[in-house]
């Protein structure tokens, strides 16, 4: 099966490089390339890609929005997207993966990187660099950085009061970055049962995908930043 890849960032010569980088796998194409925001929503609905490749920062509508957009459009429920930063630490990263953002990626990263993380987000079972990620949100966070609830979201103690007390204990460690297998080493149970209990907290919380299960660990207080 090929990957259908959609680039959009606003540097040409970025997106041409990128261009290069994934036509030459034999299981990913790109399939359209966009400019701004706007315009990757157009490609988005017209292409139905697997996976968007999203640069954060870009004029007019710029990546968050665009992200938004997409995530909010029943018809792309399968479209994946991994953010592009050029910032280690950058709030909008954060509120793109609430907003339904499989990860997210920096600019500076290693072909190899950025191809393994195309294949993981279509793959859509583990959350893109949990390592990373969550220590981009614990950071954040500490900072004071904390989101609260979307306008008409239940609250989170509601929200987590639908949970098993055995799916509370998987969302901790999901927060914590651990993959299925580690979960699964740590629980003493097998990775398909792990698969099981993050799928079904995933639908309790209304939550797209592993990386906003991140999200919300943190923002729940389930799982706090550790102060070095």
């Amino acid at each position: 099966m090929t990957i259908r890849v959609l680039l959009a960032d606003d540097q040409a010569l970025l997106r041409s490089a990128f261009k290069v980088l994934v036509d030459s796998e034999p299981d990913m194409e790109v399939v359209g390339e966009a400019a701004d925001g706007a315009q990757a929503l157009d490609l988005a609905r017209a292409e139905r890609p697997d996976v968007v490749l999203m640069d954060i920062r870009m004029p007019g509508t710029d990546g968050l929005a665009a992200t938004r957009a997409i995530t909010a459009d029943p018809e792309l429920s399968a479209v994946r997207i991994v953010m592009l930063t050029t910032f280690e630490v950058d709030e909008y990263v954060v509120q793109s993966l609430r907003a339904g953002a499989s990860g997210f990626l920096g600019k500076g990263a290693e072909p190899e990187e950025l191809l393994g993380a195309i294949r993981i987000a279509h793959a859509g079972e583990a959350l893109l660099s949990p390592a990373a990620t969550k220590g981009l949100i614990a950071t954040f966070l500490a900072q004071g950085g904390g989101l609260e609830p979307a306008t008409g979201d239940r609250p989170y103690s509601e929200r987590l009061a639908a949970l098993t007390a055995r799916e509370r204990e998987v969302l901790v460690l999901v927060g914590g970055g651990l993959s299925n297998d580690e979960i699964a080493e740590r629980l003493d149970v097998s990775p398909l049962t792990v698969k099981t209990h993050v799928n079904r907290t995933m639908a309790k919380l209304g939550a797209r995908d592993r990386a906003q299960l991140v999200v919300t660990a943190y923002e729940s207080g389930l799982v706090r930043p550790r102060v070095e």
